[in-house]
């Protein structure tokens, strides 16, 4: 796993140089989505009632989204799958932990170089480079990291896909109205999160080259009734990584 979070790592930060034609409209229009949300998050903000009380229920709410909670889902799952020798739901778990880190290192390093204050902090205006630590919601980045995974690893249980990013919303919504973060904190956290997803469970299904192929022949038996001769034929795929 180290060595492949360094190469997500790698991947996630030059993204932005490598974006293909048919993608730029999708970038221009989260770029104007994330302008208009934080030109609006101040007044946005005081729309709530604000009260001790929802701020209360609301923290409580957004435990669900801890990260404590996220890494006993990914360990549950490997577990669950190891004992039940279900490799597939034990691999989920491995990629889930996986996008878990990635979405940790990648909304920790942002939160550092933006430094936004929270709601209730400073002036209250949501500036950026005034020494905060909002931008982006890391509990929107690792919760959408996780549901996108889910959702990439089991695309056709629809009601398990649904339930992942509702919870995953209902935990960034729960965020902002116990004005931990402003509204564009959470959206561009969760943007974040499920392509941090996508591209872990991607980047595991895409073949890597390696050595291993050649180490790793496989054994096929081969049989020609036609001439009542058989044998066994070893086949190496050294472009693959079995």
């Amino acid at each position: 796993m180290p060595s492949d979070i360094l190469r997500d790592q790698k991947a996630l930060w030059a993204s932005p140089f490598h974006i293909k034609r048919k993608n730029v409209k999708w970038w221009i229009a989260m770029g104007a989505v994330t302008g208009a949300l934080i030109a609006t998050d101040r007044r946005a903000s005081r729309e709530l009632p604000n009260t001790p009380d929802q701020q209360r229920f609301s923290n409580n709410v957004s435990r669900i989204g801890a990260s404590y909670t996220m890494a006993a889902v990914a360990g549950g799952s490997y577990l669950a799958g190891t004992l039940t020798h279900r490799d597939y739901l034990a691999e989920t778990g491995l990629l889930a932990a996986e996008a878990l880190l990635d979405g940790v290192i990648v909304s920790e390093a942002l939160k550092v170089v933006t430094q936004r204050p929270r709601p209730l902090e400073g002036n209250r205006g949501g500036d950026f480079l005034d020494g905060g630590y909002s931008f982006p919601s890391g509990h929107a980045v690792t919760n959408f990291a996780l549901a996108s995974v889910i959702a990439h690893r089991y695309p056709h249980k629809k009601a398990l896909v649904i339930a992942s990013y509702g919870l995953a919303g209902l935990v960034g919504a729960s965020r902002f109205s116990a004005q931990q973060h402003f509204a564009s904190d959470i959206v561009v956290g969760g943007v974040i999160g499920y392509f941090i997803g996508r591209h872990v469970v991607q980047s595991h299904e895409r073949p890597r080259p390696g050595v291993r192929g050649w180490l790793s022949p496989q054994v096929i038996p081969t049989f020609q009734p036609s001439d009542h001769s058989y044998g066994v034929l070893l086949a190496w795929h050294p472009g693959r990584t079995n």
